[in-house]
């Protein structure tokens, strides 16, 4: 790897590292936020869940734009372009005097990271070829991966000696250094057959397609399905989605070349992962819930239950890509979801009597573990962790190596897309189906209960803990009813992760050994 290439992939690590840590980190912040801040026009909770969805709406919206606009005008500049913005962002919020404002920035925020995201996967592409190019894929996984892992924990630890604000302004040296290493190393790289007008008004329904379904899928789950704003959101975003086809087949320069999807190993990596990473952020959503609501565990606890698999991830990554540089990717990505799978459904195992990881924690002296943690989440992260180990570097691998390096920035957006709109989307799903399994559990364990009265359903929730005065037999009941919600989820979620494998079966085939993986450079219509 030359010093060039050396720089490249620092700026690419950082670019995506910001977007990924401001993704998770301000969750730790909201009811700091909530607290301290003010706001005359929105609710202090409705404020607190638009800093974190506003910020992920946006980002998912504007990821096509972004990619297309890599592409043709040049992936270098837009890079830069994305990381001033992100920084300038960054202090906005971090200065915000009240709710309204640091939502504007936390918005715009989503915005100047769409930028980076699939920038830095098409820079990649464009800067390795073989081996080398899936070796530096898995390293920017395991480093990503690593300061993803990291950042709840020294979130916590700025919240509480430096505030919230620091959070956002401790991103201000990030992008000068990503700034640095990307003026100093980075080559510039496009589209060369570019030609003709950009396609501002396919942007335009990309933008309605992907950002109207994810803001009213993630709107109507917290709102519990009575917003009517949700409906309409996703009901403009199901019109431009079916708009956007018929509109790239009819006009002259396309924002999406839609004979990508002939690709067959493009086509199968982008279902693949809209089926995989749907499930795996699912679950994450309700396996959160179902630690502290109905087992117990404090937040810290639950953070540690998940740390195995962050570990894993971030120590085999470089490894498995090289790997799958050497030997192909389409094992590591069957091999991958299915363990992912059987970490699911080892979940179905934990009862809501657990103690597991507490009764470690609480007894560490104890040489010999208690027999329940074998049976609780431990074997479960453990299983989780070496597969999505498998799969992460071998995906961007085979996505990016599928497809013509010109298009490289488009193909990086759609996939993030379908990545971060799959998410709500079966999430909503899977909670309508929990909920009322949930409920109809409760009901038929409490003779005389009726599982659509208004009172019951406002005091009792799956995944909540029981109110501190219920009746110990409903509040038992309500345990073992979340419980049995959790282990549904957990069996919907690995089947959807099987469904992966089986789409990656099919669909992947891997070139000859020595062959290189870089896409053959043939003609996309554009």
């Amino acid at each position: 790897m030359t010093t060039a290439q050396r720089g490249t992939l620092a700026a690419a690590i950082l670019g995506s590292a910001i977007v990924f840590l401001d993704g998770t980190l301000v969750y730790i912040a909201l009811p700091r936020i909530g607290a301290q801040l003010t706001s005359s026009v929105l609710g202090r909770l409705e404020g607190q869940t638009y800093v974190s969805s506003g910020y992920l709406a946006t980002l998912a919206a504007f990821l096509v734009l972004a990619g297309a606009l890599g592409d043709y005008y040049g992936r270098r500049r837009m890079f830069v372009i994305g990381l001033v913005g992100f920084g300038a962002t960054s202090v906005l919020c971090g200065l915000a005097p009240n709710l309204e404002l640091l939502v504007v920035g936390r918005v715009l925020q989503g915005v100047a990271g769409a930028l980076l995201v699939p920038g830095s996967l098409a820079i990649i592409t464009s800067t390795f070829e073989g081996p080398s190019r899936a070796r530096a894929f898995g390293l920017w996984a395991a480093v990503t991966s690593a300061l993803t892992t990291l950042g709840p924990p020294l979130g916590g630890i700025f919240v509480d000696s430096l505030g919230w604000r620091a959070l956002f302004l401790v991103n201000v040296p990030l992008v000068a250094a990503g700034v640095w290493f990307t003026t100093r190393y980075m080559a510039e790289s496009r589209d060369e057959t570019a030609s003709g007008h950009f396609d501002w008004l396919g942007a335009v329904v990309a933008v309605l397609a992907v950002g109207g379904l994810a803001f009213g899928a993630t709107r109507g789950q917290q709102q519990q399905w009575r917003d009517p704003i949700a409906f309409v959101s996703i009901g403009i975003g199901a019109v431009a989605l079916v708009a956007f086809p018929i509109l790239m087949a009819t006009r002259q320069h396309r924002l999406v070349p839609l004979a990508l999807f002939r690709i067959r190993a493009f086509s199968a990596v982008n279902l693949s992962t809209l089926l995989i990473y749907g499930a795996l952020y699912t679950n994450f959503g309700f396996q959160s819930l179902f630690l502290q609501g109905t087992l117990g565990y404090s937040p810290l606890g639950a953070a540690i239950v998940g740390l195995p698999s962050g570990i894993l991830l971030t120590f085999l990554s470089a490894r498995v890509g090289s790997l799958a540089g050497r030997l192909g990717v389409r094992g590591f990505m069957v091999a991958g979801p299915l363990l992912m799978a059987l970490g699911f459904l080892w979940w179905v195992r934990v009862p809501p009597t657990s103690h597991g990881w507490r009764a470690v924690i609480s007894d560490a002296s104890t040489l010999v573990p208690p027999i329940d943690v074998f049976i609780d989440p431990l074997p479960a992260t453990v299983l989780f962790g070496i597969g999505i180990s498998l799969l992460v570097a071998p995906l961007t691998t085979a996505l990016m190596s599928s497809v013509p390096v010109r298009n490289a920035g488009i193909a990086s957006a759609i996939n993030n897309a379908l990545s971060r709109v799959g998410q709500p989307l079966i999430q909503a799903v899977v909670f309508i189906v929990v909920s009322g399994a949930f409920y109809a559990t409760l009901a038929a364990a409490v003779p005389g209960t009726d599982p659509s009265a208004p009172e019951l359903r406002s005091q009792y929730e799956a995944f909540n803990a029981p109110p501190k005065d219920a009746p110990p037999e409903l509040a038992a009941a309500a345990r073992v009813a979340s419980t049995d919600a959790y282990h549904l989820a957990a069996i919907v979620c690995a089947g959807l992760m099987v469904g992966g494998a089986a789409v990656n079966a099919a669909g992947l085939r891997d070139p000859k050994v020595g062959a290189s993986s870089r896409a053959p450079d043939s003609r996309i219509a554009g």
